[in-house]
């Protein structure tokens, strides 16, 4: 599908984050073997960034052409 507006754009960005990045580098980064406040803090933090995510695809998808898959209505 071709792209047919930004915040089309925007939302296949979000969906390929979503699906395709790893964070595991990051989680090794942020949290040292046995430090479990770490774990906790790297745990909460990453729940909070997919909703923050998620939440910018919901925004976007009654902007999304009406033929794509993932469209909903303004109202749904």
């Amino acid at each position: 599908m071709r792209a047919k507006t930004v915040p089309h754009v925007e939302y296949e960005i979000f969906m390929h984050i979503i699906d395709n990045v790893d964070i595991e580098s990051v989680r090794t980064k942020l949290c040292p073997m046995g430090d479990k406040v770490a774990k906790e803090r790297f745990e909460r933090g990453f729940v909070s960034a997919a909703k923050l995510i998620d939440n910018l695809c919901k925004r976007r998808q009654h902007r999304l052409p009406k033929n794509h898959v993932d469209y909903r209505g303004k109202d749904e």
